[in-house]
């Protein structure tokens, strides 16, 4: 049997639950004065159940290719792919796609903001109109100050949908106080419960104390990087992404920032970015480029986000983004 099938089986067998869910709602609501309405859904999703006791459900009536998965998931009764959709149907995605990308930006951080010596700047950069990287900065005063960021399975709007179910959570359990290890505990049982077993996310949580302390406790992310004196480093200890096992354990690291010293985060989408040339960018380019330019400055939070952010840019130098892009630097004032 092939790697994903058990996957595609359990995704099959939600759909035909949310079907049979529907059908029997319609049903009790056969009696209502829309009966032509309630019809022609009963029609629909019969048909639909049809298409899967044949085994053509998901594949799209005009083209024949698979219907992409998040649309399913959102839709069970959609028969075409994107690509076949009518001008009504493309109008209102494009409507739902904007609506999306501006609740969106309303949940961002502001893009540059200091917390006694701590200075937080970072850049985020859907592939798309919408975007599945987190990117969250929470200041909870004698707590601490948190800074998340992560990257959620998937694309397009469901992608972004389970971006803001992780900023709702994370800003739950941060204003209940709880440790770093336990806040990501419970982060993971609440995604693995609310998603499907195809939705997880790699992600890193961290707090700052005003003295220079930092925890920072890393879901499967990209490792990040720590800049001391004009040397990078990476910090190495890593776990499991969030939402793959409800009892996901979850490894905390401690580390003391200096004035001058800062902290990069930052997702796939930086260090997988391909040129034009088809290369990768890569990890070593980026600690480069952050030590590089740690060395001709005083290590200003927002001037080394735009420094690896130009960089990026200058090397894919026209070719297509492939996926999102979010760097967030954490960084404490030069003396």
């Amino acid at each position: 049997m092939p790697d994903g099938a058990p996957m595609a089986t359990a995704i099959h067998q939600f759909l035909r639950g949310q079907l049979l869910d529907r059908r029997q709602r319609l049903g009790r609501a056969s009696v209502a004065p829309s009966g032509e309405q309630i019809q022609r859904l009963l029609h629909e999703v019969d048909a639909a159940l049809a298409r899967m006791d044949e085994g053509s459900f998901g594949i799209c009536e005009n083209c024949h290719d698979t219907i992409e998965c998040e649309r399913l998931i959102a839709d069970p009764l959609v028969r075409v792919c994107l690509d076949h959709l009518s001008g009504s149907e493309r109008t209102a995605l494009e409507r739902d796609l904007e609506l999306a990308a501006e609740v969106q930006k309303r949940l961002l951080p502001p893009c540059e903001q200091s917390w006694g010596q701590w200075e937080i700047a970072y850049h985020y950069d859907p592939a798309g109109v919408v975007s599945g990287d987190y990117c969250d900065v929470v200041d909870a005063g004698s707590q601490g100050l948190y800074f998340m960021v992560g990257d959620v399975s998937g694309k397009g709007v469901a992608a972004s949908m389970l971006m803001a179910h992780l900023h709702a959570t994370f800003r739950a359990l941060i204003s209940v106080g709880l440790p770093l290890r336990s806040m990501l505990e419970h982060v993971g049982r609440i995604f693995v419960k609310s998603t499907l077993p195809t939705h997880y996310a790699t992600l890193i949580c961290g707090r700052a104390q005003a003295d220079g302390r930092v925890e920072i406790c890393n879901a499967g992310h990209p490792r990040p990087l720590v800049l001391r004196d004009c040397q990078v480093t990476t910090i190495e200890c890593s776990g499991l992404p969030v939402g793959l096992f409800a009892d996901g354990q979850f490894f905390v690291d401690e580390l003391r920032l200096d004035p001058g010293n800062g902290l990069l985060l930052f997702s796939d989408g930086v260090s997988e970015a391909v040129g034009s040339s088809g290369e990768e960018y890569g990890l070593e380019r980026l600690i480069s480029v952050l030590a590089m330019e740690a060395a001709r400055r005083k290590p200003i939070a927002a001037e080394l986000v735009a420094a690896c952010r130009d960089d990026l840019k200058s090397f894919r130098h026209g070719a297509d983004k492939l996926d999102d892009v979010t760097l967030l630097m954490l960084s404490r004032a030069a003396a």
